[in-house]
């Protein structure tokens, strides 16, 4: 299944945020210590030690132990989420009150890292039964999917109280709380429950999905050669131009995606095929010289240019295929650009290594699709 996804690049550490320094001083060094863990268990000794010190340590230091998650490796991040969970809990045991109000502060300042916002509520949410309703609302267009999602499901679940008495506001309501999802399976629910008021959803529309394209191809990709040769079509589009393929002299196609998925899949027009390339090119309109980020989905090696500068590229097949996948800072120039995506298909032939696709959106900063304007 597609899902969402946190972004491959940028992940930047603000240099604003509050410094590890405001722990207390008897903590400075376990804290570190977690933060050093990484692949293979390297560091996982020491850090078993300064998790049993952080995990005793006092209430009043969690937003500090959470504001340590920022910046941090998937491996640092389990070890001091647990030892966040295990102050928690202690906490309850013994009676102690928590810092909710700091809490709430840390929770509110989207600079921090998402899966430490994200337990931050969920620890006001424990210490305040109120909590949830009163800040869920806030988080419809967080930059944490984690947030975002159970807020959407909040709105998801006012509309289906809605839906037994006024079927107009229920269809209201679904379809606000369909402009604030994110993630696939929660926009296919909503989906289906707008379909099953009579109401049609586009979901073409709905992510803003790039749809028209112009493909070519068969390239070579033996052996893997493909990803890093420039075949002619990296040299500029020209609708008329012809070039030589794997197999003889290939030419430029027009091709609409009717995926609801927005899913460009070279197989169609190309056919079954193995160690093979193609390209796709798409216009993309912009009333205004702006800032945007080019997101991509794809389980096959691929490069992605706008205006002829390189994004990103990943020379690697068949791993799970998610929507904003990858995520490519942009500045869209006002008027004419040229999106170009080139993806590489390997010699695996099992089943699951078929697929030979990618979709392609543009959106702002906050995940809401921008659209061309032409």
């Amino acid at each position: 299944m597609l899902r969402w996804s946190l972004p491959l690049v940028l992940v930047l550490v603000v240099a604003s945020l509050p410094s590890r320094a405001a722990l207390p001083r008897g903590l400075r060094k376990p804290v570190e210590q977690l933060r050093a863990v990484g692949r293979e268990g390297a560091g996982n000794e020491a850090a078993g030690a300064a998790w049993r010190k952080v995990a005793a340590a006092s209430p009043d230091v969690l937003p500090d132990v959470l504001g340590a998650m920022d910046g941090a490796n998937d491996y640092a991040l389990n070890w001091l989420r647990t030892a966040a969970e295990a102050i928690e809990q202690r906490a309850r045991q013994e009676g102690r009150s928590l810092p909710v109000t700091k809490l709430e502060a840390f929770l509110k300042d989207t600079r921090h890292h998402p899966r430490a916002r994200h337990l931050a509520f969920h620890v006001i949410s424990r210490a305040d039964s109120g909590a949830s309703a009163r800040l869920l609302p806030l988080f419809v267009q967080d930059p944490s999917n984690d947030l975002r999602r159970e807020a959407v499901d909040r709105l998801v679940a006012l509309a289906s109280a809605t839906a037994g008495k006024d079927k107009a506001a229920a269809v209201r309501e679904y379809e606000a709380a369909l402009g604030f999802a994110r993630e696939a399976d929660q926009v296919d629910a909503i989906a289906k429950r707008l379909a099953d008021l009579g109401q049609k959803v586009d979901l073409q529309s709905v992510f803003g999905w790039v749809t028209r394209w112009h493909l070519i191809g068969p390239f070579d990709n033996s052996g893997g050669s493909g990803f890093d040769k420039a075949f002619a079509p990296e040299s500029g589009f020209d609708a008329a131009a012809q070039a030589e393929g794997k197999k003889g002299r290939v030419s430029w196609a027009e091709h609409t995606t009717k995926s609801e998925y927005g899913l460009v899949d070279f197989n169609g027009p190309f056919g079954m095929l193995k160690e093979v390339t193609g390209y796709a090119h798409a216009e993309f309109w912009s009333d205004d010289a702006r800032d945007a980020e080019v997101r991509l989905g794809c389980k096959n090696g691929w490069k992605v240019w706008v205006n002829g500068t390189l994004l990103f590229g990943r020379d690697e097949y068949h791993r799970n295929m998610e929507i904003d996948q990858y995520r490519m800072p942009v500045r869209l120039r006002k008027g004419r650009n040229e999106i170009l995506v080139k993806g590489c298909q390997n010699e695996q032939t099992e089943e699951w290594t078929k697929e030979w696709e990618f979709q392609l959106r543009v959106t702002d900063a906050q995940e809401t699709p921008v659209r061309s304007s032409r």
